[in-house]
């Protein structure tokens, strides 16, 4: 009975402290990246997962002969810490260009500009940040990132590392945004709290943002 009762404490402490309630990301983690979020709906990629999302009703993606995706940032401009140093960040953004542009190109020759006929897309990496205080809930604070665990509370769990993305896309020769999609993700688990996260713990994560955005496209091209 008392191992029943510990594992439900622990269960509820781990609900509390990496916010894992909800698989989509609430309206209070809303970053500010995007003009307009009163349109989101609950929606899946088309690989299941759980995003927000808006499609402009009667969209016709069939004019767009090329894309061009805006270097991503990050929003609002994080604080580098001592787990995710400015290295990392820098490298989250660099590599979230590279599978953007990777598995846009396999659908639309890539633009070096915006113009007539061309898909814009405008993506940021955006989050909340934690901070622990004993097994209290976290105090959540805006950041570009989130890196932590319940390891340094109660010694039993490695170290829980998330990202976030709000992407816009756009028409290139108006500027009229087509689409809008908020979306969350976990990363690669750290050994513990010392460990320092890199940009390779996030690839896999980026890699699926990317494709799915490529199929959703595609999903509206077959329309």
């Amino acid at each position: 009975m008392k191992l029943k009762s510990l594992a439900v404490s622990l269960c509820l402490a781990s609900l509390a402290l990496t916010g894992c309630a909800s698989k989509y990301v609430e309206p209070e983690q809303y970053s500010g990246f995007l003009k307009d979020y009163s349109m989101l709906k609950e929606e899946k990629s088309p690989t299941g997962a759980p995003v927000m999302r808006w499609i402009k009703p009667g969209i016709n993606t069939n004019g767009f002969t090329s894309v061009f995706i805006e270097p991503s940032q990050l929003y609002p401009r994080p604080q580098p810490t001592e787990n995710v140093p400015a290295s990392t960040l820098q490298g989250i953004t660099q590599y979230y260009d590279q599978a953007l542009k990777r598995e846009f190109s396999t659908v639309l020759p890539l633009a070096t500009s915006a113009g007539p006929g061309t898909l814009v897309v405008r993506p940021a990496i955006t989050a909340v940040s934690a901070k622990t205080k004993g097994l209290q809930p976290y105090e959540v604070i805006p950041i570009a990132l989130i890196a932590a665990g319940v390891s340094t509370a109660t010694g039993i769990r490695d170290q829980d590392t998330s990202i976030a993305t709000e992407a816009q896309f756009l028409d290139g020769r108006s500027n009229q945004v087509l689409a809008q999609v908020v979306r969350k993700g976990a990363g690669a688990e750290l050994d513990n709290s010392d460990q320092k996260m890199t940009a390779k713990d996030a690839k896999a994560v980026l890699d699926g943002w990317a494709k799915d955005m490529v199929k959703s496209f595609q999903q509206l091209k077959a329309k």
